[in-house]
């Protein structure tokens, strides 16, 4: 797995310059996760299945609360 700290990290366009933001990094075999305010803090990663299964629950509203 490659370091996601050197990979090129994006956030929403909608986000209109906010700070409090998720951020998104791919890497060649996983895609990385972390918080725009504290991205010292480090990462989340997950695997293809992974994040595929996260975004088919977001877009579900399984994890409205």
């Amino acid at each position: 797995m490659s370091d996601a700290t050197d990979e090129i990290w994006r956030k929403a366009t909608r986000s209109q310059g906010a700070h409090n933001c998720v951020e998104v990094a791919l890497t060649r075999s996983t895609t990385a996760i972390r918080d725009s305010k504290a991205p010292e803090a480090g990462h989340l990663t997950a695997n293809s299945t992974q994040w595929s299964a996260f975004l088919n629950a977001l877009k579900s509203g399984m994890l409205d609360g």
